[in-house]
């Protein structure tokens, strides 16, 4: 009897030295990263954390990547998608976030200096100027088109880069004011424009507000802080133009909503930066 309880914990206890062994290992940390939820701002987003060594996504993920293309996650982050207005004051709440450059400059962070990796200034997201199809070739537009595409706005880009986060992409700039335009009878016309905050309406407002006004045309800027309503407001004709996207969103909103409007002009890009919230440094992650 003695013999058979010896050997009964004998087994009990190697059974237990198997167990504490097959034991996993603890969990390693895992970070969040919140990115735009809109299809090709979180595309966009995921393909800088790509081309940063973050993560690897699927071959062929696109420009319509989500979280679930991810294929490889060696540093266990968990992206959680988020509308990309609320971005900004949601980045204390999650490990980093990518943002939107007027978003992030609109909640006073420097994109220059305060995002830890960026696109590079030549992403093919450049913002750009639409109007409602059918109304690209009417005066007062061509007037607005004459007057983003100038040396002025060049400028001011090039002077206020660094804390807008924007790079002025016009290829030719003029003097603001296209030849072919008769602005005498344009003089007393409003042209509107929905654009949000940073750096869109500062731009419409501080520079093309002044250019336009010298021919006695008035610039009406209306400001939105969504991605959804400036597209809605122009497909209407409530709104003459808007500039606030770049192209892949344009022609993904189009497709998913049926609206009809077109770009006209490409003005500048801000590069898509990755920012610290609750880490101040990619450090922890790597």
């Amino acid at each position: 009897m003695k013999k058979t309880i010896t050997l009964l914990l004998a087994a009990i206890l190697t059974l237990g030295a198997l167990t504490a062994c097959s034991k996993p290992a603890t969990e390693a940390k895992r970070f969040t990263i919140a990115v735009p939820n809109d299809t090709t701002n979180e595309a966009r987003a995921l393909k800088l954390l790509e081309d940063n060594g973050l993560i690897k996504l699927k071959e062929g993920a696109g420009e319509t990547a989500t979280r679930l293309d991810i294929a490889e996650n060696p540093y266990n982050i968990d992206i959680e998608e988020i509308e990309a207005a609320q971005l900004p004051s949601l980045l204390k709440d999650v490990d980093y976030a990518v943002i939107n450059s007027n978003y992030a400059a609109g909640a006073g962070l420097n994109p220059g200096k305060d995002a830890l990796i960026r696109e590079g200034a030549e992403s093919p997201y450049a913002n750009v100027l639409a109007v409602r199809e059918g109304s690209e070739n009417e005066p007062k537009i061509l007037a607005l088109k004459a007057a983003l595409e100038s040396r002025q706005v060049a400028d001011f880009f090039l002077a206020h880069g660094t804390e807008l986060g924007a790079v002025s992409v016009i290829e030719n700039p003029t003097d603001g004011y296209d030849p072919a335009i008769d602005y005498d009878a344009l003089n007393g016309v409003t042209v509107t424009v929905a654009a949000t905050p940073t750096p869109h309406a500062l731009v419409l407002n501080e520079v093309v507000k002044p250019i336009l006004a010298e021919k006695g045309i008035t610039l009406k800027v209306v400001e939105f802080t969504d991605y959804i309503e400036p597209n809605n407001v122009v497909d209407s004709g409530e709104i003459d133009a808007n500039y606030f996207q770049h192209q892949p969103y344009l022609d993904d909103f189009n497709k998913k909503n049926g609206t009809h409007v077109v770009s006209i002009a490409l003005i500048h890009v801000e590069p898509l930066g990755l920012y610290g919230g609750k880490q101040s440094s990619l450090d922890a992650l790597k």
